[in-house]
Parts: structure tokens; C-alpha cells; sequence
């Protein structure tokens, strides 16, 4: 079948398991990266080493009527920064793989608060696209396991596997999956989180700052340090009695610095200044 594909680096597997199933690429659609989670680069490499033209700029109606007229059956979505336009009168088929175990999780990215809720249990899914995000019949989904440490770079990578083994799946026999998708029914829709959400709370236990450390990884944390803001990438922590007021700065070595918490300490050791925030006039 003949196939366009949005992808970044992290959902490769799913492009090269269309490939294998001997489908036939007409178009790769990507982003300019912003951070490492939107690289690009070998997927890039990917779709030119099969004469597959490469867009970064978004998706517009035009680009669809091109691909029909190209002969193109399917667009399949893995990972994409905007939204995908109307295409039931230009292709037959149009999917998504979604981070989440729909209709669970719905949103734009769901991993962090899965960690902080601490589920058992996780998915990546195939949907069909809809004008509603990520609301159409699912085709499949690809179910593993969470353990109690999980971190947003350990799910983030179960996922991709997981996103690799639906597709070898799917892509035999993808008409008949997609004949055969059942619709989700009421779901769960997961904003983004703000930037309150993701900020870190020294009163609370050991346990809960570092589980929110670990949900948002490489995207951080903030948090208040002496008054400052400023960004938190990795800490430690440890449980210990103590008398301290909670937020208390006990120790520092070089940047290093080890607060007092509820029921313990946590080192902060990869951590920077964040721009004032803008006062605004009341």
C-alpha cells in the first residue's frame, strides 16, 4: 500500500515496520526539531534512503490532494505537532498512534501523569483519525507493564517498542483491522500540564518529589530555591528524621544543594536560574 507517515525519531520503529511489510512510501511529514524528544534526523535519513520526499513545514489540504494524486492509500500519524486536516474525501485511510491505553489518556501527552498516578499498567494505541482528538475507532493497542520507579525516559522508551510491535501487526493486515475497529466510547481527555502543575513541592515527602522528577524527565520541573525560580533536571533523595522547617537549605556543595522535606532530604544536582517571571499591572 502506499503510505505517508508523520514521524520523529522516536516512532521510527513504526515507519520501518510499514517498510517491511512492503509498503510503499510517498511522503514523510516532520517538525524542525525543538528538544530531543522532536529529533528527526534518522528518520529524515529513513525516508531518503527510499526516495521518500521529506515536509517540515505543517500539513496543509493541499499536501493531502497531493497525495492523492500521488496514489497514496494512507496516512499514518506517528507523532505530529499539529493538527491533521480533513481527509475522508482525499485518502481511504488515516490513523494514529497514541501514547495511551484509549479512551484513557486522551491528550497531547500523557506520560507524565500516568507516572504520577501511578499506573500498573500502560498501551500504545491505533486509532482512527477523527476531527476530535483522539477519538476515533481503535484498530489495536499494545499493552505492557509499569513498575513503581517508572521515569518518563523508561516510558517514553516502552512506548516506542511498543509503537514498533503494533505496527508489525497492523501492517499485514491493516484493511481488515481497520474494518474490524471498534469505537472507545467515553474517554478521558489529559491537558497539558502548566507550568504550576510541574512545579515541585519541597513540604511534601521524599517520595513525591522525586516521582514528579521522574515524570517529567528531560521535559523538568520547576521549582523555588531562596526565592528564585528556577529549573530542576535530576535530584536525589533520601528518607531521614529531622526537626528542619520544610524547604530548608541544609547543605550546598559547589551547585549542589540538599533541602529539608517533609520526611527527609533531596539533593538537587542538576538545576538552573529561570527568568523573573513578567509582573503584571493589577
Amino acid at each position: 500500500m502506499r503510505f505517508a507517515i508523520t514521524a520523529c525519531d522516536r516512532y521510527a520503529r513504526v515507519f520501518e515496520e510499514f517498510l517491511a511489510a512492503g509498503w510503499t512510501p510517498v511522503k514523510l511529514f516532520s517538525s524542525h526539531p525543538t528538544n530531543r524528544l522532536s529529533a528527526n534526523e534518522n528518520v529524515i535519513a529513513l525516508a531518503r534512503r527510499h526516495g521518500c520526499p521529506v515536509q517540515l513545514t505543517r500539513m496543509a489540504e493541499d499536501d493531502l490532494d497531493d497525495l492523492a494524486q500521488r496514489g497514496c492509500k494512507a496516512l499514518i500519524v506517528a507523532s505530529y505537532d499539529w493538527r491533521i486536516p480533513h481527509w475522508r474525501n482525499k485518502l481511504q485511510y488515516a490513523v494514529n498512534f497514541h501514547p495511551s491505553p484509549l479512551p484513557l489518556g486522551r491528550g497531547p501527552y500523557p506520560l507524565p501523569r500516568a507516572i504520577l498516578e501511578r499506573r500498573t499498567s500502560w498501551a500504545m494505541s491505533c486509532h482512527k483519525i477523527e476531527h476530535e482528538f483522539d477519538s476515533g475507532d481503535v484498530l489495536a493497542m499494545e499493552d505492557f507493564g509499569m513498575h513503581e520507579d517508572e521515569s518518563h525516559e523508561t516510558l517514553n522508551l516502552k512506548l516506542q517498542m511498543a509503537g514498533g510491535r503494533l505496527a508489525r501487526k497492523l501492517a499485514p493486515s491493516f484493511a481488515a483491522m481497520w474494518r474490524a475497529a471498534k469505537p472507545q466510547g467515553a474517554g478521558e481527555y489529559w491537558p497539558v500540564f502548566s507550568e504550576a502543575e510541574r512545579t515541585l513541592d519541597f513540604r511534601g515527602d521524599v517520595a513525591d518529589v522525586l516521582r514528579m522528577l521522574r515524570a517529567f524527565g528531560v521535559l523538568e520541573c520547576y521549582a523555588h530555591l531562596n526565592g528564585e525560580r528556577i529549573y530542576v533536571r535530576h535530584a536525589h533523595g533520601w528518607p531521614e528524621a529531622h526537626n528542619l522547617a520544610a524547604e530548608t537549605v541544609v547543605h550546598t556543595n559547589g551547585t549542589d544543594v540538599v533541602l529539608a522535606v517533609r520526611d527527609g532530604f533531596v539533593a538537587l544536582t542538576d538545576w538552573g536560574l529561570l527568568p523573573a517571571a513578567p509582573e503584571t499591572n493589577s
